[in-house]
């Protein structure tokens, strides 16, 4: 055996293994490194060996080099949370120089999520000088765990680091859309998705005003609301307002702040006068609440339709279709509104009836259905000539694709129903109430008035292809209380849920109710159309009447939760009417100590459910402080809150505006009042 020793290495350079020990003919290896800080140079390598008295050596020549320049990555913080949609987190890249490195390192970006940006998205890095970056998570950006490798390249060099990054989805407000009057086509004041205020927090101690939106005029309409909308790459609860003005807001209705402002008015317009009425005065603009859908065009689609008067003097009437998150009008919009109808009633010309956009305002809400826009026309304190008409506009293309008016042979009948809505059913069918005007008493074979004039009447629609009456009821005195203004329109038609009678009969009923102050309980499917001469004097063609059920004359439309009607009159105290059996009591079961003055309130009504009811309604006159009250759905009596119980004026909000029905949502309350809206919620802590 040989052993083998190794000399001559400088300090700190080893071999491994130190020593060998040879058998003749075969082969072993050593490994010589040498750390960093070695002096680089030659040296000579002496092995060796020995055996017995025999010693013999070899030598080998080894260059130490110096080690080439390198460097690392490092990431801080290594690990980041973002939320989608919200603000980014920033991320700092810092390469550290290795064996004097001094060259300029491009870092790369990859393994992010679908959604996910880094701004910049590539750096370019001094070794030793850190740089940041900032990974954004957009709205749709899904909830995901990723690793995210920063990868650096300086010539033939590459090195890495890696991030851990978590993505959390966007947080959704769990509140419904308000996108058209009284909450749905149905008109029945009901919010069941209320999970923020209850019985036990509505009262002044913890509920009150809490904030004010001013705007540039009356809110005659009331307020829409839509949760979770993308603005500017955020998501924000918008309330949506419009005024007598001609403008529409848009307010973050979490912060109040104002996110965007439209005025509907054409170059060189003004709102228009108010005719010598002072039904809405001083100005006309925006008086029917507009209607939305979130679905039409690229953001969603606010519907209004706005009165204008240009500098010649000429009256305009227009729909307009509104961007929900920037106000901008929508290609093809806005769309003049203009019509003719055969007939030969009031303002006809050659055998058709012409709309005059100065005689009307548009006062009842819009109704969208099945991707029409409806819209019914009032006149200005029944001054001048005028009919009632009904008019349909695609939403997609705003052009008039239905047409009826339903005087078309005489006169008056007009639609306005004090700012209620026409309402629909699942169908396609639509309904609404129409005021003092021509009633033909001479009928075809199907008892439908020969000339087709419906003044004053509950109607129902079809508005499969062409709109046409397909049933209707008319009291049996209609003409006589046309002749005395004691019309059926003044009110706002609701339709109620499924009912069922004791004999497990399903009826599908319509209420109504006008300045005759009796109640109106129709069968869709059967309307009674009208007592003819040889008939009894008396509705009893009607599935069932109320005579005097309210103690004033009816400027609402009623509400209903938990198999109860909420209906309210001016002069009159707040009433609830249980159903039973598909029949209305025909006394209330309760009612407030408050008379309300007029024109009496339209209520609403919040609840989770069908717990937590809370029956909301306005003093609102318009000469007068506005008082919000807030009752227990089970017992009128019992009031939870209104807002003159707190002291020194807390939650007043101004003197009331007409026909104005409050909207509950997510927590508030909003209320249109003649320079803003009021917000109510509960009181900060």
């Amino acid at each position: 055996m040989v052993s083998v020793a190794i000399t001559g290495l400088p300090t700190g350079v080893t071999v491994n293994p130190a020593t060998l020990s040879l058998t003749p003919g075969t082969a072993q290896s050593v490994t010589v490194t040498a750390p960093a800080g070695t002096a680089a140079g030659s040296v000579m390598a002496t092995f060796t060996g020995t055996s017995g008295a025999l010693s013999h050596s070899a030598a080998v020549a080894a260059t130490i080099a110096a080690p080439p320049p390198d460097y690392a990555l490092a990431l801080s913080p290594a690990s980041v949370t973002i939320v989608a949609g919200a603000a980014g987190a920033a991320v700092s890249i810092t390469a550290a120089a290795v064996n004097s490195f001094t060259g300029t390192i491009a870092v790369a970006i990859t393994g992010l999520p679908a959604g996910v940006t880094a701004n910049p998205a590539t750096l370019s890095l001094a070794p030793g000088v850190a740089q940041s970056t900032t990974l954004t998570a957009g709205l749709n950006a899904a909830a995901a765990a990723s690793t995210v490798t920063f990868t650096g390249t300086a010539g033939s060099l590459s090195r890495s680091a890696t991030l851990a990054l978590t993505v959390q989805a966007a947080p959704m407000t769990n509140a419904p859309d308000v996108a058209t009057y009284h909450y749905n086509v149905s008109r029945d004041g009901l919010n069941t998705k209320e999970t923020i205020l209850t019985q036990a927090n509505v009262n002044s101690a913890q509920f009150g005003k809490i904030g004010f939106d001013t705007v540039d005029g009356k809110v005659d309409a009331q307020p829409l609301y839509l949760a979770n909308v993308a603005i500017g790459g955020q998501l924000h609860n918008v309330l949506y307002v419009a005024t007598e003005h001609g403008s529409v807001y848009a307010f973050d209705a979490d912060s109040g702040a104002q996110i965007w402002k439209t005025s509907i008015l054409g170059s060189g317009e003004t709102t228009s006068d108010d005719h010598g009425c002072s039904q809405i005065t001083p100005e006309i603009g925006i008086t029917s609440t507009p209607v939305i859908d979130r679905k039409q065009g690229p953001n969603g689609t606010i519907f209004t339709v706005g009165m204008s008067k240009d500098g010649s003097g000429r009256y305009h009437q227009r729909l307009h279709a509104l961007d929900v998150t920037t106000g901008a009008e929508i290609s093809g919009s806005p769309t003049e509104i203009a019509a003719t109808y055969p007939g030969t009633g009031d303002n006809s010309q050659n055998g058709n009836v012409v709309f005059d956009p100065s005689q009307y305002a548009e006062r009842a809400a819009l109704l969208l259905l099945n991707g029409n826009l409806y819209m019914g026309w009032t006149s200005h304190c029944d001054h001048g000539l005028y009919t009632g008409w009904v008019m349909g506009y695609s939403e997609s293309t705003l052009q008039q694709t239905q047409l009826l008016n339903v005087t078309p042979n005489g006169g008056e009948g007009s639609i306005w129903m004090s700012g209620g809505g026409m309402a629909a059913d699942s169908s396609g069918f639509l309904y609404f109430l129409d005021a003092n005007g021509t009633f033909d008493t001479t009928f075809d074979a199907n008892g439908f008035p020969s000339k087709g004039d419906y003044g004053n009447a509950m109607l129902k629609l079809s508005t499969n292809g062409k709109l046409a009456v397909a049933d209707y009821f008319e009291t049996f005195n209609t003409n006589a209380e046309s002749a005395e203004d004691t019309d059926l329109g003044s009110g706002g038609p609701m339709l109620l849920p499924d009912q069922t009678d004791a004999n497990g009969h399903v009826f599908h009923l319509i209420v109504g109710s006008g300045k005759d102050s009796n109640i109106y309980l129709t069968d869709r499917d059967n309307m009674g159309k009208f007592n003819f001469a040889n008939m009894p004097v008396d509705d009893s063609n009607i599935y069932q009447e109320l005579p005097g059920a309210m103690s004033g004359l009816v400027y609402s439309t009623p509400a209903y939760f938990n198999g109860v009607l909420y209906y309210a009159a001016d002069g009159d105290t707040l009433k609830a009417f249980p159903l039973t059996n598909a029949k209305l009591a025909t006394a209330p079961s309760s009612h407030s100590a408050v008379t309300f003055p007029h024109p009496g309130p339209t209520p609403s009504i919040s609840a989770n459910g069908t717990q937590d009811g809370i029956v909301w309604a306005l003093e609102s006159n318009l000469g007068s402080l506005g008082v919000l009250h807030a009752y227990d759905p089970s017992n009128l009596a019992h009031e939870f809150y209104n807002s003159n119980q707190a002291a020194n004026g807390r939650d007043n909000f101004g003197n009331g505006n007409k026909f104005i029905t409050p909207m509950i949502v997510n927590g508030k309350v909003y209320v249109g009042t003649q320079n803003g809206v009021a917000v109510f919620g509960l009181l900060p802590h």
